[in-house]
């Protein structure tokens, strides 16, 4: 497949495609959308390249916000603040990236990397490191290999930044977290640089062009009088959940996550039952009527019962009628490296993962 150009009229999908992959967290892609359509009407279309095309020698740097999701509600990042991350990065492993990366395929950081490309003219992979939206930083495959997130780069709106130099990723996630709510509970990072033969290894491929490949397929849905919601889930090979109303939302910003629950009760073929979804930014947990039916590392998203529109866990609210799915992961996620560093007991959660079946309703 050949390097393709992204243009502000791909951004739309891929923003809501996003959204979907975003499974509730990775923070708002209508801000990364604003962000990139700015970034592209001032330094061009932003250029994507297959990660199977990326050379060994490459230098690739990951780009991404760093907090709270709902903080950055109000405290819009900047394209200068990205590409700030990605410059003291660079002057600190005294390399020039050749390209950049999306940490995660959800959220505001799919969106990431192509304000920072457009501010540095510099590529993107088409490629993340998780296949959807995990909240901390060490949930990334390049840490089920080996490698390294730090040298880290650190940034924030005010021109403070920092390098971490880290003994492990979780101490890159600890350190850069405490250092996130210091600036105002946001920030940009720069990490995991990587080599062309490293990064075609590690990352996830592909996972832009699902974003913009999920965002097409709910607006041709909606544009046929379709189920955008029936198409996403034969899409992705998920199932279905449940259907209903959010009547109650608890919600409280905790050590730089979101963090909290939300209760559904059912409607149509699910009147009488209940659902409750737990999050950390991300949908973590999906309960029915008291039993366990999907889990991370699969995806839980919400989604508008009509338009199929990704409802974020930070606009979750009373009254919203919505439908849940649940759709598969990278299969590297479920083995044992993986389930340990984001299977539910990670999070908390004393039971094992939850597998959606595809095709299949739970």
């Amino acid at each position: 497949m050949a390097e393709r150009l992204i243009t502000e009229a791909g951004l739309d999908d891929l923003a809501a495609g996003a959204a979907i992959l975003g499974t509730g967290g990775g923070g708002d892609p209508h801000i990364g959308r604003m962000l990139a359509r700015a970034a592209i009407r001032a330094g061009g279309p932003a250029r994507l390249v297959p990660l199977e095309a990326l050379p060994d020698d490459a230098v690739t740097v990951v780009v991404a916000m760093m907090g709270a999701p709902t903080v950055m509600l109000e405290k819009v990042p900047s394209a200068e603040q990205a590409a700030l991350a990605v410059r003291a990065l660079a002057t600190y492993l005294g390399k020039s990236p050749t390209h950049l990366v999306c940490a995660e395929a959800g959220g505001v950081n799919a969106l990431v990397p192509l304000v920072a490309a457009a501010e540095l003219g510099l590529p993107v992979v088409d490629a993340d490191g998780m296949g959807r939206a995990f909240p901390e930083l060490q949930m990334v495959m390049p840490t089920l290999y080996g490698l390294a997130a730090t040298p880290m780069s650190i940034a924030d709106e005010k021109g403070n930044q920092g390098i971490f130099d880290t003994v492990d990723n979780h101490w890159a996630e600890r350190l850069a977290r405490s250092a996130t709510i210091d600036m105002g509970c946001s920030a940009m990072i720069g990490l995991f640089p990587m080599t062309g033969a490293q990064a075609r290894e590690a990352l996830v491929p592909g996972t832009l062009s699902l974003c913009g490949e999920l965002g097409r397929t709910v607006r041709e849905a909606r544009a046929a009088h379709r189920d955008p919601v029936t198409a996403l889930v034969a899409r992705l090979g998920g199932a279905e959940l449940f259907g209903g109303k959010v009547v109650d939302v608890s919600r409280r910003t905790e050590g730089g996550f979101a963090r909290g629950e939300a209760v559904l009760e059912g409607s149509g073929d699910r009147q009488g039952e209940r659902m409750v979804l737990r999050f950390q930014n991300e949908n973590l947990v999906a309960v029915r009527d008291g039993t366990v039916v999907a889990t991370v590392p699969d995806l839980i998203c919400v989604l508008d019962a009509e338009t199929g529109t990704a409802v974020t866990t930070e606009t979750l609210r009373y009254g919203h009628r919505v439908r849940v799915i649940a759709a598969p992961c990278d299969p590297r996620w479920h083995t044992p490296a993986g389930l340990e560093l984001v299977g539910p007991r990670y999070f908390g959660y004393d039971h094992d993962t939850v597998r959606v079946d595809p095709g299949v309703p739970a």
